[in-house]
């Protein structure tokens, strides 16, 4: 870190403390050259990432759009605020772990899919009817009966 004052590349750390809210670190330094001090920020740095929908066309990842598709799923089921919560943290973290800049959507819509399978077949089926366009009747059941020949297994 170079010194405000005197130019100096070396300093040390005197103190460093959590900001107040919570999403950088405040640090004072003290030159080892001229021996005045000064305020750094450390804060983690974010690019953000792209989804690429169907039509081709680009737009920045928003969680909460992923989070209301979940919740209408969820609808009139007995699923709990809390697990939905969690689900939509889990597919924030699977997302932003891949550390690409661009992801399709539906590769995110196949992750909320593995996750509403397990977390409510009914809720599955809504969303999955809605990300893959069932085209007729025939496909959607075709879908219910891979859900319940994955469950008789299951129950085995």
């Amino acid at each position: 870190m170079k010194c405000p004052f005197c130019g100096g590349l070396d300093s040390k750390v005197v103190d460093s403390r959590l900001s107040e809210d919570g999403t950088s670190i405040r640090r004072r330094r003290e030159c080892t050259a001229c021996a005045k001090r000064y305020t750094t920020y450390e804060k983690i740095e974010s690019t953000p990432i792209l989804v690429i929908k169907n039509n081709g066309t680009r737009q920045i990842f928003d969680i909460n759009k992923i989070k209301n598709g979940i919740i209408k799923a969820c609808e009139k089921r007995p699923v709990s605020m809390a697990k939905i919560d969690k689900m939509v943290s889990d597919i924030e973290k699977q997302v932003n772990n891949t550390l690409a800049q661009e992801i399709s959507s539906k590769k995110i819509g196949e992750l909320v899919m593995e996750g509403l399978k397990e977390l409510d077949e009914v809720a599955y089926v809504r969303f999955a009817s809605v990300h893959r366009q069932f085209k007729d009747i025939n496909t959607l059941m075709e879908e219910i009966m891979k859900l319940t020949k994955a469950d008789a297994e299951e129950k085995k």
